[in-house]
């Protein structure tokens, strides 16, 4: 194994940091098929993630195995194209995770994954700096990472267990595991977590299973009784319900001023919710922002194809509500 590549460091604890796999991604707006034209990008949950929070305004640690050949540098390079700090990431021996994807018109996706014990997958809490995680500002994983391997699942207990504030996304993905062990995960890790992030109704329901006509604040209600410290259930275009010690808020969504690909727009929610939060904004105006950066988001194809920046996020989201609304401008 060779030492963490260099990357930005500034002075003090990151803002976030992320740990998890990144994904080699071939994206194709036509159907897969032989002689199909594919773009050449960088994806993954983790990366989607961070780079939403470094343009929300946070500085971004990523916390990730990237195998140490020609591939590898140029994901590197895109991640500090992203404006998000290299220097923990770990470059090791070994393949690369890939998938490749379809988008239709609509933003509909079709994937097909090859990341069977990747280096990326082999994640573990040896890999971690319990420094780091303690002092962060807020530290985000999902449940990707908990589902590719067991290691990985193990660094992300931990990180749970040591990080001052905590963000987890349950992103329930059936090709990696099921449902009972997703939810295992999810219970392990909410009562160490200030904020989970699962959406609905899809793997809210899954998860927890729940009956196909329960409404969305009896299921926020199930969530809740998980013991993390906040809720905030996403609901694609729809918002956000938000349940914390505060009491509960629906947070409207925005529409999109386009779709071209929905990949990544959870894991930018994610991201900027975990950094405004960092950056000190209350709950509710994190998940404002949140829900106006992942509208953007869909306009690029690929994960990290279209990242808005945080004054964009702002003026998408001043022109959607009444300015009294807005209380963290």
């Amino acid at each position: 194994m060779s030492a963490p590549t260099t990357g930005r460091m500034p002075g003090g604890a990151p803002d976030v940091v992320v740990l998890g796999e990144v994904l080699v991604e071939l994206s194709s707006l036509e159907g897969l098929h032989d002689g199909a034209a594919f773009r050449l990008g960088f994806s993954g949950d983790a990366l989607n993630t961070a780079a939403a929070a470094s343009a929300a305004g946070a500085h971004v640690a990523l916390v990730a195995r990237v195998p140490d050949d020609e591939l590898g540098d140029e994901l590197l390079a895109r991640v500090r194209q992203l404006d998000v700090d290299t220097s923990r990431v770990i470059r090791a021996p070994g393949q690369h995770g890939l998938y490749l994807t379809h988008a239709d018109p609509d933003g509909e996706r079709a994937f097909t994954y090859v990341r069977r014990g990747s280096a990326g997958s082999q994640l573990g809490t040896e890999d971690l700096d319990d420094s780091l995680l303690s002092t962060a500002g807020v530290v985000v994983a999902s449940g990707i990472a908990c589902a590719i391997s067991s290691s990985a699942a193990a660094a992300v207990l931990h990180a749970a267990q040591v990080s001052g504030r905590f963000v987890y996304d349950p992103n329930f993905r059936t090709r990696l595991t099921t449902s009972a062990e997703a939810s295992a995960a999810l219970r392990r890790i909410a009562p160490h977590a200030e904020v989970i992030t699962p959406s609905w109704p899809g793997e809210t329901g899954q998860l927890l299973g729940l009956p196909a006509d329960t409404v969305p604040q009896a299921a926020l209600t199930s969530l809740t009784a998980l013991g993390a410290g906040a809720v905030v259930m996403t609901c694609g275009p729809a918002g956000a319900w938000v349940s914390s010690p505060a009491g509960v808020e629906h947070v409207p969504g925005l529409p999109a001023p386009r779709v071209v690909d929905q990949t990544g727009a959870g894991d930018c929610l994610t991201g900027t919710l975990a950094a405004r939060l960092a950056l000190g904004d209350s709950l509710v105006d994190a998940v404002r922002l949140a829900t106006s950066a992942a509208a953007l988001s869909v306009q690029g194809q690929g994960g990290t194809g279209y990242v808005p920046t945080l004054s964009e996020t702002r003026r998408a989201l001043v022109a959607a509500r009444p300015a009294e609304e807005l209380t963290n401008r």
